[in-house]
């Protein structure tokens, strides 16, 4: 019986540690309703990561090498922006693989539940064979024969029990690795939020900083907001408004684009005229850099239809509560403020004709006039339900902007 003893103990262990084995899963909260979802969730939440490090680093660089005081302060607001966006995208992989090890533990839960019901069975039937004296068997009629059938079956029973209590002892090794990457992932979580709260500090100031430097550098950047206001409270609709602001936007390039006074050479007669022309940049082309202005899940797509409503002229983006929003490109804000039935909304001109429409910001960093980079921040997703809209306009003709990310 003692050859008995010793897999009869670890299966009582092993059955033990089954049950004393605590989930985290009260410890956090998950969103994801299949393990399919919180899987796609975690690799665009990578991807997001990746790409807001990269574009940090890049305007990290950029700043570095910035001469101009104002050049500098766009860039240095535009990396903390990406740096803020990534800390976001930590939280979100990190919820996700908290949702991924919770589901597959709560599965091996279930899994371990059906085999321990059998073998708390079998594990209660040798605990009472091991306790039979041997003597005492033999002693009583007919003992000696059952003796020889009960050794026979404890034979074949105790590799069943070795089997079992492997496979048992995996499961649980899983288990155990799993409720530690539970654990690490909340771990992960708390140090992005720390890490966001402290970005998000520096970005308000050098977004404020940048928006005063702003103001002061264009003298007639307050009657220009002036104009942008009384023509958002004119237009009849949205499309109305961006149609006028292109307008204006055209203009003011155009008048721009004027070639100014000559300066005369001081020996008219040595003047030479260069052979080799300059290559002329494109008049149509796209903004060079395009980027989402929000990490999140895209709702509705370019020319999808709402409820009952018109076709979308843009992409809908859900993302998370007071998430960071960014310009989605190169240029100067033509309009920043709220208007009746899309919340706050940020206008931005880019250059050959273009226009950018984010709707849905629950407050605002940018002012008409500043100038921006792709990546600058423009202000913060509402708190409540948080659904921002982009839209690209080519000569005021609505494109989708997924053709145009880079």
């Amino acid at each position: 019986m003692i050859r008995l003893f010793a897999p009869i103990c670890l299966l009582c262990a092993l059955l033990g540690a089954g049950i004393l084995l605590a989930p985290a899963e009260a410890q956090a909260p998950t969103r994801f309703t299949s393990t399919a979802e919180a899987r796609d969730a975690l690799d665009a939440a990578r991807q997001q990561q990746r790409n807001a490090r990269a574009r940090g680093e890049r305007l990290e660089q950029q700043a570095a090498q910035s001469r101009e005081a104002a050049e500098k302060a766009v860039q240095q607001a535009a990396a903390l922006a990406a740096r803020v966006q990534q800390a976001e995208a930590g939280i979100a992989a990190a919820e996700a693989r908290f949702a991924l090890a919770s589901r597959q533990r709560r599965t091996l839960d279930r899994r371990l539940a059906e085999r321990r019901e059998p073998l708390v069975r079998l594990t209660g039937a040798l605990q009472s064979i091991s306790r039979r004296p041997l003597t005492l068997s033999a002693l009583q009629p007919g003992s000696l024969r059952d003796l020889v059938h009960t050794r026979a079956v404890l034979d074949s029973a105790i590799p069943l029990v070795r089997n079992r209590t492997a496979a048992l002892r995996g499961e649980l090794d899983r288990a155990r690795a799993l409720e530690a990457e539970a654990q690490q992932a909340l771990a992960d979580r708390r140090d992005s939020e720390v890490a966001l709260i402290e970005r998000r500090k520096a970005l308000v100031a050098a977004a404020e900083r940048e928006r005063l430097t702003a103001q002061q550098a264009a003298g007639g950047a307050d009657r220009e907001a002036q104009r942008a206001l009384v023509l958002a409270e004119q237009a009849r609709d949205l499309d109305t408004l961006v149609g006028e602001l292109e307008a204006a936007g055209s203009l003011r390039e155009r008048l721009a684009a004027l070639p100014g006074p000559l300066i005369r050479p001081a020996d008219p007669q040595a003047a030479r005229v260069s052979e080799t022309p300059r290559p002329m940049p494109s008049a149509t082309a796209p903004p060079a850099r395009y980027i989402l202005p929000v990490a999140g899940r895209v709702a509705r797509g370019f020319g999808e239809s709402g409820e009952g409503g018109p076709r979308e002229a843009g992409i809908q983006l859900v993302a998370q509560p007071r998430a960071q929003v960014v310009a989605p490109g190169a240029g100067r804000v033509a309009f920043a403020g709220p208007y009746r039935g899309y919340g706050r909304i940020v206008i931005v001109e880019h250059a050959n004709g273009w226009t950018s429409l984010v709707t849905g910001l629950g407050s605002l960093d940018v002012a008409v006039g500043q100038s921006l980079v792709a990546g600058s921040p423009l202000g913060l997703a509402a708190a409540e339900n948080p659904s921002v809209t982009l839209e690209l306009r080519k000569g005021g003709s609505p494109v989708n902007p997924l053709d145009y990310l880079q």
